[in-house]
């Protein structure tokens, strides 16, 4: 059993910067795939970022990429997810998620995660 706890989110303006972490209990965190995802209003929670269980892969929306930067240490048992030049379609309630899995090093699929946090809610607006 997995839990996430996320940190970071708050108002901000365009161009702005945020750094959401998330904080896993558990001893088993290094073997975690762990990602970030999101969910506007009046949309389907979609996908931002993932990271490997080593730290080593990672994976990027392309609605994020050169903006974003997910990063983990295991040693805190926390992921990070570093967020630059935000816009206001970034505006959402972000997620974190554990998964497992033999068959990759990351996972970009909502379905194939096994535990999700809460969720720390994005606003950005001038």
């Amino acid at each position: 059993q997995v839990q996430l706890v996320e940190s970071g989110g708050g108002l901000v303006q365009p161009g702005g910067s945020l750094r959401l972490s998330c904080a896993a209990s558990g001893r088993t965190f290094s073997s975690y795939i762990m990602g970030w995802f999101r969910q506007a209003p009046g949309k389907e929670r979609e996908f931002v970022a993932t990271i490997s269980s080593n730290g080593f892969t990672t994976v990027y929306a392309d609605s994020v990429k050169g903006r974003s930067a997910i990063s983990r240490d295991n040693t805190k048992n926390t992921v990070y997810l570093q967020m630059n030049s935000l816009k206001p379609e970034d505006t959402a309630v972000y997620y974190c998620a554990a998964g497992r899995s033999a068959a990759v090093t990351v996972i970009t699929t909502q379905r194939l995660y096994d535990y999700w946090g809460q969720g720390t809610q994005v606003t950005v607006s001038s």
